[in-house]
């Protein structure tokens, strides 16, 4: 079967990007990894009791804070869904922290009956739910930070996430089931049967069709939002699946697992896309929200110094180009997939501003001028550019 075009840039792209970048972030071991809704910060939280921030600078992240508070292992973290400024950690201390980048601090500490695993925030911003090790979630209003409703439920609760349109709320199970409640009444809709082993993670395609799970089978299933069926499986890992993203444009699911690899498929038809090697366990992948850019974290080692000593990296993998998602449906004249890939469209030429991309011709780039690509939609001719928040 012949690769759609999509697959075929992307790996011309990933192919010409191989390599893995590595950032030190903390300490020990990071647990999560998350990208403000911008692109422009990535978050961490760690086995250390911190989270740390970085800012994407191109290919490379630059570290810009620390954020210490919290009295044991962050587990998680998430931002805010439209505010590029706030981010929430979610402690085994029996506290979340609401941070704010703008002024480095602590801007609330809610309290919470357990310690805490798993942390999500609501897509219309008003609402943070946080689950713990004693099975209850929490949830508590961003803007006042009290405690809006609390559910106890009599199965282990794993992963939790609003769908996309904040009207239902989703957990996975260690039965294997998804459970869907009604937001805000938190009544029960449906109880899935996805896997025959504990459900362990939850992930919601940004386009609103798909939601993807991962199980201790090793498999990850992905189902249709409004049908709630499953529509296909991925089984290219042998170990349960502890971490999914999907990409910003919804064509690309990474998932991870003990495997020393990140598996990423094409969501429409399942096939491997690309094989991210990775030497040790991945605890944490997550695209960028607006480029084919993988964060992700693993339960590294330090083997230069002491093979026993935790070293908390932080990772990269793809590239900061524009993705195929801008071109999609356009009429450049230039050839039929990507201009940021010269081998596949030869006479395109691409010029950032803010990112300081250049790619293409020399000549056919510097005539476009610095920080804008002019390209030909529709019989029409467009300007496009892309920066930070």
């Amino acid at each position: 079967m012949a690769l759609s075009p999509y697959v075929q840039a992307m790996q011309e792209l990933f192919r010409a990007n191989t390599r893995s970048r590595e950032f030190p972030a903390h300490g020990a071991k990071v647990h999560s990894v998350a990208w403000s809704c911008c692109g422009r910060r990535l978050a961490s939280g760690s086995f250390d009791k911190t989270a740390s921030v970085f800012l994407l600078e191109k290919d490379r992240l630059v570290k810009e804070n620390n954020y210490r508070g919290h009295g044991d292992s962050v587990d998680q973290l998430c931002w805010h869904p439209s505010n590029p400024d706030l981010f929430v950690t979610a402690s085994g201390d029996k506290t979340i922290r609401i941070w704010d980048v703008r002024t480095t601090k602590c801007i609330a500490t809610v309290n919470t009956k357990g310690e805490n695993i798993n942390i999500c925030w609501s897509p219309d911003g008003q609402t943070i739910a946080v689950g713990n090790k004693d099975d209850v979630v929490t949830f508590i209003d961003a803007k006042t930070h009290r405690s809006k409703a609390e559910e106890q439920f009599k199965f282990e609760v794993n992963e939790i996430s609003w769908n996309n349109d904040n009207n239902m709320f989703f957990l996975t199970n260690g039965n294997g089931c998804i459970n869907i409640l009604s937001y805000p009444e938190l009544k029960p809709i449906q109880s899935i049967n996805a896997h025959p082993s504990n459900c362990i993670c939850i992930k919601f395609d940004p386009m609103g069709k798909y939601f993807a799970t991962g199980s201790a089978d090793a498999l990850v299933s992905l189902w249709d939002v409004d049908e709630l069926v499953c529509v296909r499986c991925f089984s290219r890992l042998d170990w349960p699946v502890r971490t999914l993203s999907f990409s910003h444009d919804g064509k690309m699911l990474a998932s991870a697992s003990e495997d020393h690899f990140i598996d990423i498929a094409e969501v429409e038809t399942g096939e491997k896309l690309w094989e991210v090697q990775c030497e040790s366990p991945t605890f944490t992948v997550a695209w960028h929200p607006k480029r084919p850019l993988l964060a992700f974290a693993c339960d590294d080692k330090d083997g230069k110094y002491d093979s026993s000593r935790e070293a908390g990296t932080v990772k990269l993998f793809g590239s900061w180009l524009l993705s195929l998602a801008a071109w999609q449906g356009c009429d450049l004249g230039l050839g039929s997939a990507c201009p940021a890939l010269g081998s596949i469209c030869k006479q395109a030429a691409v010029c950032w501003g803010e990112w300081g991309m250049l790619a293409g011709p020399p000549s056919a780039a510097s005539s476009l001028g610095h920080g804008g690509l002019a390209l030909k939609a529709s019989g029409q001719r467009k300007s496009v550019t892309e920066g930070g928040c």
